[in-house]
């Protein structure tokens, strides 16, 4: 398979199957670059194994070789579905999977490559006409989608198929500056038996199934990496960090937006008709960073039909409090209680990491401090 170019439009790139004919993903309609088919392969995986671990659909929103937000089917809020124009109580179960990933991070899902684990139906393909997004991998499409998803992006949007019975080599190789690195592929399921190692607290069934989600997550996420998840769907991920403690101050920082996005203050931003909905998204994350420069608050009073409203830092602080039953899970051990402390300002009551510092025990005692149960997963999931 010839690829558009490489990593840069400035390197030549090829695609060929480990065995010969067998493919994991064909080209149903465009031409993908070399990072398409990095976040298609990754995307895929990750919903699959999600989709399988929690038994509904599932949908992740990727860029850059990492998930801006995976989700699984559950309700979409008032907010998600008002951005997005859908009736909330007659949403399909493949098109809430996708809704609910691309509304964790919708600033960074902006221009991202979709992965569902099921096929796409004529509802998703309606969903993502009007979005800007380059691609998407699934299972199948119905008759007539990849007609319509074709013509996105002035017919250069990418259309994969993933062959659900393709089963990967029992080793994986790269090659990088003429040295081949090979591994055996890591083939241990993201399962219940992994959350049974409860150091203190208690795990309610919904805390499982967040920890899970969380775990298959960080999986295919660029390590060191972090997510906070509540009801079936990533709020925040802190990923490529050097230090531990970054991601989780990232991966809140993200969460807080996504808890903030549905104050309402926020919500009664009054856009002038013809504002696009990226536009829209963009200005509320920065109305709630609230650190406007004085060219964006003449820029945001122009989209606005109505003044700039005030929002204070207290008005900020008290929503952000309300947060509550959120799940963390970090795929490597937490090397020192900061993360803990870090966590549990954004909601966080449940946490599964791997163990094996040497200060794990300071960790368990940051969970018990707060009142926050604390699994040891035994798996590290590092992704690079």
């Amino acid at each position: 398979m010839d690829l558009r170019y490489g990593m840069n439009p400035q390197q030549q790139a090829d695609a060929t199957p480990v065995r010969p004919g067998r493919w994991p993903v064909r080209v149903v309609h465009g031409s993908p670059s070399y990072i398409n088919l990095l976040d298609a392969l990754n995307g895929w995986q990750l919903v699959r194994e999600a989709s399988r671990s929690l038994g509904r659909p599932a949908a992740a929103s990727f860029k850059h070789v990492s998930p801006a937000g995976a989700a699984v089917a559950g309700p979409v809020d008032e907010v998600t579905a008002r951005l997005h124009g859908v009736d909330q109580a007659e949403v399909g179960a493949l098109t809430s999977a996708y809704l609910r990933a691309r509304d964790a991070d919708p600033k960074s899902s902006y221009g991202d490559f979709a992965a569902v684990s099921h096929p796409v139906d004529e509802e998703l393909a309606e969903l993502l006409a009007p979005v800007v997004c380059d691609g998407i991998v699934a299972p199948g499409y119905a008759p007539g989608t990849v007609g319509g998803l074709g013509r996105k992006k002035n017919g250069r949007f990418l259309v994969l198929e993933a062959d659900p019975a393709f089963v990967p080599p029992e080793r994986e190789t790269r090659e990088v500056f003429g040295l081949r690195l090979s591994q055996q592929r890591d083939e241990v399921p993201c399962a219940e038996t992994l959350l049974e190692n409860v150091v203190c607290g208690t795990l309610p069934a919904t805390a499982v199934e967040d920890l899970l989600l969380g775990l298959v997550v960080l999986r295919h996420t660029q390590s060191n990496s972090v997510c906070f998840v509540r009801d079936g769907a990533t709020l925040g991920i802190g990923a490529g960090q050097q230090s531990r403690v970054d991601c989780t101050r990232l991966a809140g920082a993200k969460a807080d937006t996504w808890w903030l996005r549905r104050h309402p203050v926020v919500r009664a931003l009054a856009f002038r008709p013809g504002v696009r909905r990226q536009d829209r998204v963009n200005w509320q994350i920065r109305f709630i960073e609230g650190d406007l420069t004085a060219d964006e608050r003449a820029r945001l009073s122009a989209a606005l039909s109505q003044p700039v409203p005030e929002f204070t830092a207290g008005s900020r602080a008290e929503w952000t409090a309300r947060l509550k039953g959120v799940a963390f899970v970090s795929d490597g051990a937490l090397p020192f209680r900061d993360n803990v402390d870090h966590a549990q300002r954004h909601g966080v009551d449940h946490i599964a990491e791997p163990g094996g510092s040497i200060r794990s025990a300071e960790v368990e005692d940051a969970c018990r401090e707060h009142g926050i149960a604390l699994v040891r997963t035994g798996l590290r999931l590092f992704h690079h």
